[in-house]
């Protein structure tokens, strides 16, 4: 029964470090951002544009973006 466990306990800590590590994946290079907001349609600045691959709105939208959820 500790072997099944154990087990579980590895797959599920292996599952974890998978998701984390999909959530700092940074975006493909060839990825395109958008260079208006698609929410409020204000330019977005191209640091922005650089640092975040394929941004589709402007931090203050993105911020919003989140908080919804």
């Amino acid at each position: 029964m500790a072997d099944l466990l154990e087990l579980a306990a590895e797959r599920e800590e292996n599952h974890r470090q998978g998701l984390l590590e999909a959530r700092v994946r940074p975006a493909p290079a060839h990825t395109i951002s958008n260079t208006h907001c698609d929410d409020c349609g204000i330019d977005i600045p191209e640091a922005r544009r650089r640092a975040v691959a394929g941004c589709e709105c402007c931090v203050d939208c993105q911020q919003l973006r989140e908080d919804r959820r």
